[in-house]
């Protein structure tokens, strides 16, 4: 029974993370039975190993900033659940997810009874809800972020107006593959028949996989480095202006809000993917808002600034790609300055590799330590364990609590210097109430 807010989480929460048997009968048979509420709305579909859901935050705020009404689905979340689900920039109630857990709830009983592998999983059931929510508020396009992979995820249930491929790299091996082109596989299955794909920067092997299936379903390709580029022309700063040129937009300087010399390649995948949003519903592109737009983007744990001096960011890095992402912004941003770094990791990450690249960096001070995890089945990782053989300038600390790190790191540092938290979204999503209280 579900009589309230904590009731609807635990129920959601309560679900099955994954089936054996990847599909997308069940999601569609749930949908069916809900009326199809994903039916007569427009979309972007978004996927990517890493930078999802930057390019969503910058792509919502340019749209915003146009005139469009704007549902967003993104994942994980920081702080809240509500978080996933938005309009306009506004969370879902808590009124609003029980209402719609409440409905849903006894149509998820009875595919328990009649599915042979039982009913619908918890992020399938987190689709439905936004599907239903959208349902009710119909914006003019639906921002919708890739779970896992793309084929078989339950997001792959609709015909877009765009798809959306970030990157491609190593991550989610037990789902999606061991090499790059089967994950390229996977991402690739968002792809629909004639449906426009803005593609980011991406490994060859990974690129050879997309572009075959944008040919074999005629779907016009737009290409970073072809279609469109972006630099960088402020030098070292931490939050870029770049030089863009593109389909619509055939050159334009854009101050970018989120910081990170990674999030470059995002926003240029951001501003196409809008462009050609905005060219396939028939609307003009204002190129004055796209700027205010992207000026303006906020995401929390993207490399979020949360105090100014010392400077301390939250950066959800939370795989190989990630960290180098990271490392790139240290070399290129920080060079001349002292960074330390909390870093906890989730077990199921490669995360010998995650702290050699940042201990390979000589002006870098790691602490590591542990975090709860999201629940008993992906607890947090024991660097303690790793950390002796991982060569640095400076010997790795360790904490056995996070809280005792950051007062640790709190005390050595200098006003000059840079604190960066990273390694696990859920860990940053901990740190994060800290600094927000």
């Amino acid at each position: 029974m579900i009589d309230n807010y904590d009731d609807a989480l635990a129920f959601i929460h309560g679900r099955a993370k994954f089936k054996k048997i990847p599909t997308l009968s069940r999601m569609k048979q749930f949908l069916a039975a809900l009326g199809n509420p994903q039916e007569g709305l427009n979309y972007v579909h978004v996927t990517g190993t890493n930078g999802k859901g930057s390019v969503v935050a910058m792509m919502r705020s340019v749209l915003l900033a146009s005139g469009l009404t704007v549902g967003s689905f993104t994942s994980p979340f920081i702080t809240r659940f509500n978080e996933r689900i938005e309009y306009n920039g506004e969370q879902i109630s808590d009124e609003e997810l029980t209402k719609l857990t409440q409905r849903i709830e006894p149509v998820v009983a009875r595919l328990d009874e009649e599915l042979p592998t039982g009913g619908p999983t918890e992020f399938e059931i987190d689709t439905a809800l936004m599907f239903c929510y959208m349902a009710e508020k119909k914006p003019d396009v639906v921002l919708l972020e890739v779970g896992i992979g793309g084929l078989f995820d339950s997001t792959n249930v609709i015909i877009p107006q765009v798809s959306v491929i970030t990157t491609v790299g190593w991550d989610h091996m037990k789902y999606l593959g061991d090499t790059l082109a089967k994950i390229a596989t996977q991402k690739a299955g968002i792809i629909k028949d004639q449906v426009p794909v803005v593609v980011g920067k991406l490994p060859s092997e990974a690129r050879e996989v997309i572009i075959a299936a944008a040919h074999r379903k005629h779907a016009p390709l737009y290409e970073l480095g072809d279609a469109f580029m972006a630099k960088k022309v402020n030098g070292h700063q931490f939050q870029a202006t770049i030089d863009y040129r593109g389909p619509v937009i055939k050159r334009g300087r854009f101050a970018l809000g989120l910081g990170g010399d990674y999030q470059v390649e995002n926003a240029a995948v951001a501003i196409t993917a809008a462009q050609v949003f905005m060219q396939q519903v028939g609307l003009p592109v204002d190129v004055q808002a796209f700027k205010m737009g992207i000026n303006e983007t906020t995401w929390p744990g993207r490399l979020e600034v949360v105090s100014d001096e010392p400077l301390v960011l939250l950066d959800g890095a939370h795989n190989l790609p990630g960290i180098q992402a990271l490392v790139q912004t240290i070399q290129d941003d920080f060079a001349d300055r002292e960074v330390y770094l909390l870093v906890a990791i989730l077990a199921d990450k490669q995360y010998d590799l995650m702290l050699g690249e940042l201990a390979s960096l000589g002006n870098v001070h790691l602490l590591v330590t542990q975090f709860a995890g999201p629940g008993p089945k992906r607890p947090s990782a024991d660097l303690a364990a790793i950390v002796k053989d991982i060569p640095t300038k400076y010997p790795v600390e360790y904490a056995s609590e996070w809280q005792l790190g950051l007062a640790q790191l709190a005390g050595e540092m200098s006003a000059e210097d840079v604190l960066i938290v990273t390694g696990s979204l859920y860990f940053i999503s901990d740190v994060r109430q800290l600094f927000k209280n």
